[in-house]
């Protein structure tokens, strides 16, 4: 019986040739993270346990990127705690402010993640780089504790469904528009525990940046993890910027998925997904008349270059709307500094966005753009839970850059055929 990505990497780190869904196992993990407010309780955990040192300084990674720049005195004492930790143990992998970003964008853009690497993360999101071929997964902070201290984390070796993307995008349709159809389509439970493994020849053409922001919304319709083949587009992006040896996993011919879901995207529109689930989507043509008080474009699912290419493509020449609040968060200072040299960053401040530096801010409602009670934002982030982005009584859509941009411009959520 042959085995899908997923497994091969799980069997690989477990030094067993063959393991199959539903089976428990301890396995070497490669890369440890943990961010400003999940890495404290870890160390905490780690520290309660008796614990010296960690397993291998190369390993651990700490990224300050959810409330940095410190908005408080609280979250300025969680930063101190990650700070504390890295320089007693010597971490190789941490990143001050001004190193950083958000720790989706920063670990595939500095190389710590490679292909057939097996990943946790005390976040959610770390699913991201199953983009790169990896399996990552998000766990929570005793299991960080547990794995600086062991290297190891034990796992359910989960099930897997394939979906295949045929036929071409239509014009401003991106990544983001297909990952909410999806999630559309079976549900933020409708892949509880599961590998989401994406591909077909529309997975095939995207970009790193494109095939990043699928992989990390796995997690939105439950995946454990959410897996691309390795191609030469994965092996362009990581070669000169890998930090170590990587190896090649692809599902076997006769690998057994749970089931395979096939999509013709020629019948996908641009989409938005409504409040106050990722799963409530709709074409934007479909939408009905919503005025939005602000659009934030960035986050680890969109705060990469590309992203902001496709934004400034829509903001030239134009102004936001006066009643609308715009802030464009870079992924990294690294994206920042690009957009700066491509002459972005002026196409923004002169059409009245806001710029930000590179945190997770608004997206969890921690600051640099918190909603107030009524007020509705479009956002090429990830959730739109009850409350996510600000008040318990306000409002977010999810769409793509395109989609935040000229809604932004409009005043009201639109598709940019309509500017």
């Amino acid at each position: 019986m042959g085995m899908t990505i997923g497994e091969k990497i799980l069997a690989a780190k477990n030094k067993k040739k063959y393991v199959e869904p539903g089976e428990l196992i301890i396995a070497d993990v490669d890369i440890v993270l943990a961010n400003d407010i999940t890495a404290p309780l870890a160390i905490k955990e780690f520290k309660n346990a008796g614990a010296k040192k960690v397993f291998d300084r190369k390993k651990i990674v700490l990224v300050p990127d959810h409330f940095t720049p410190n908005k408080d005195i609280k979250s300025a004492e969680q930063a101190k705690i990650l700070r504390d930790f890295a320089y007693e143990q010597k971490l190789t992998h941490y990143f001050e402010q001004g190193q950083a970003g958000i720790e989706h964008v920063l670990l595939p853009e500095k190389g710590i993640v490679v292909p057939g690497d097996l990943v946790i993360g005390a976040d959610s999101h770390t699913c991201t780089y199953g983009a790169l071929g990896a399996f990552a997964t998000g766990v929570g902070s005793t299991d960080v504790a547990f794995a600086m201290m062991t290297g190891k984390a034990w796992f359910k070796v989960p099930s897997t469904i394939k979906f295949i993307y045929k036929g071409k995008l239509n014009k401003w349709v991106y990544s983001k528009d297909l990952i909410l159809f999806t999630i559309g389509d079976i549900g933020v439970d409708g892949a509880l525990y599961k590998v989401m493994e994406f591909s077909g020849p529309v997975i095939e053409k995207l970009s790193m940046d494109a095939r990043m922001t699928i992989s990390n919304m796995a997690i939105e319709a439950g995946g454990k993890a959410g897996l691309i083949e390795v191609d030469d587009i994965t092996l362009k992006y990581v070669k000169g910027r890998a930090e170590r040896k990587w190896k090649i996993f692809k599902s076997d011919r006769d690998a057994k998925y749970e089931k395979i879901i096939e999509y013709d995207c020629e019948k996908i529109e641009p989409q938005v997904a409504m409040p106050h689930l990722p799963e409530n989507t709709k074409p934007v043509s479909k939408l009905e008349k919503v005025s939005i008080d602000q659009s934030v474009i960035g986050s680890c699912t969109n705060g990469r270059i590309e992203d902001l290419r496709i934004a400034a493509k829509i903001f030239k020449g134009k102004n936001v709307n006066s009643r609308v609040r715009c802030i464009i968060l870079p992924g990294t200072q690294n994206v920042y500094l690009q957009a700066l040299k491509e002459g972005l960053v002026e196409i923004f401040i002169k059409s009245g966005c806001v710029m930000s530096p590179p945190t997770c801010g608004p997206c969890l409602g921690g600051h640099m753009g918190i909603l107030a009670k009524g007020e509705v934002a479009i956002s090429t982030t990830n959730r739109n839970f009850v409350g996510r982005m600000g008040h318990p009584e306000s409002f977010v859509y999810l769409a793509s850059p395109a989609v935040a941009a000229a809604s932004a411009v409009a005043g009201r959520i639109i598709s940019p055929e309509d500017l």
